[in-house]
C-alpha cells in the first residue's frame, strides 16, 4: 500500500467489520455508532473490512455507506500466539486489546494452577466472548484488518511442546519464538512446565502480568514487523495526530 492510501485509512473516521467490503452494509448495531454516537456526516470516510484482510474505504452520503475506493487485501499477519492466564478485573482484557493492536494472530486462555479466576461451566464461554469482543474492538480502533482470534481455554498440561515460557530466570535467546505463555499474578506453580519446556526472560524487571503480556507481544513481532516503513517524522501512528 503507498502512503497516501495509507494515511487516508488512518484518518479515516473510523472502522467497522461487514461481510463485503464490495458492497458494504454495516449491521444494525455498528450503524447506530457511526451515525448516532459517532454523528458520522456526509463526506467523512470509514474504513471496511471483513476481518479476514480484504477492506475498503467509504464515504457517508445521506446515511448509508458508499464505497469510494478500490477494494484491498493487506499482506497476512505472521502467525503468533500468546497463551495468557486470565487475570482478575479488567486486566486481562487490556492485555488483549494491546496484543491486537500489536499484531498477535491468536489469544489462548491458559488455566495455570495459581489462576484465581474461576473458568466453570458458562464462566469459560463469556470469557471468550469478552475477549472477542474487546479483540474486535482494538481491531477497528487500529485498522487492523485481521481478526484476532481467541482460542478455548486450555490448562498448562495440554500446551504445546512449541510454547516458551516466559520465566524470570529464563534465557534471552528470541529466535524462532512464536508463541510465548504468560502466567498469573502469583506466577508459575513449581513444576509447572516440564524441564524441557523452552523458556525466555522479559527483562530485569519484576513485570505485572498484563505488562509482561506486552512485552511478549512486542518481542515477538519485532524482528516479523517493517516498524520504520513510514519513516520516524511521519505525524500519525497513534491516538495524537490521527484526526
Amino acid at each position: 500500500m503507498n502512503r497516501p492510501e495509507l494515511a487516508r485509512r488512518v484518518n479515516a473516521l473510523a472502522q467497522f467489520v461487514a461481510d463485503n467490503p464490495l458492497q458494504p452494509k454495516l449491521s444494525e448495531r455498528d450503524s447506530h455508532h457511526l451515525f448516532k454516537v459517532l454523528r458520522a456526516r456526509d463526506g467523512e470516510e470509514v474504513v471496511v473490512t471483513d476481518g479476514s484482510g480484504t477492506f475498503s474505504i467509504t464515504q457517508v452520503h445521506q446515511g448509508s455507506l458508499e464505497r469510494v475506493s478500490d477494494v484491498m487485501k493487506d499482506e497476512p499477519l505472521e502467525p503468533c500466539t500468546l497463551y495468557l492466564a486470565p487475570l482478575k478485573g479488567d486486566r486481562s482484557e487490556w492485555a488483549v486489546a494491546k496484543a491486537t493492536e500489536i499484531g498477535v494472530t491468536r489469544v489462548v486462555p491458559l488455566m495455570a494452577q495459581r489462576v484465581v479466576v474461576s473458568l466453570k461451566g458458562s464462566s469459560r464461554d463469556k470469557l471468550v466472548q469478552k475477549w472477542t469482543k474487546v479483540a474486535h474492538e482494538a481491531a477497528n480502533q487500529c485498522r487492523r484488518s485481521y481478526a484476532l482470534q481467541i482460542g478455548s481455554p486450555i490448562k498448562v498440561s495440554s500446551a504445546p511442546s512449541s510454547v516458551t515460557v516466559a520465566d524470570f530466570d529464563g534465557g534471552l535467546e528470541l529466535e524462532s519464538v512464536r508463541e510465548i505463555a504468560i502466567g498469573p499474578e502469583g506466577g508459575w506453580a513449581p513444576d509447572e512446565w516440564p524441564t524441557t519446556q523452552r523458556r525466555l526472560s522479559l527483562g530485569p524487571m519484576v513485570l505485572r502480568a498484563e505488562t509482561a503480556a506486552v512485552v511478549a507481544a512486542t518481542l515477538m513481532q519485532s524482528g516479523q514487523i517493517d516498524w520504520p516503513r513510514l519513516g520516524r517524522r511521519d505525524p500519525f501512528g497513534n491516538d495524537e495526530g490521527t484526526r
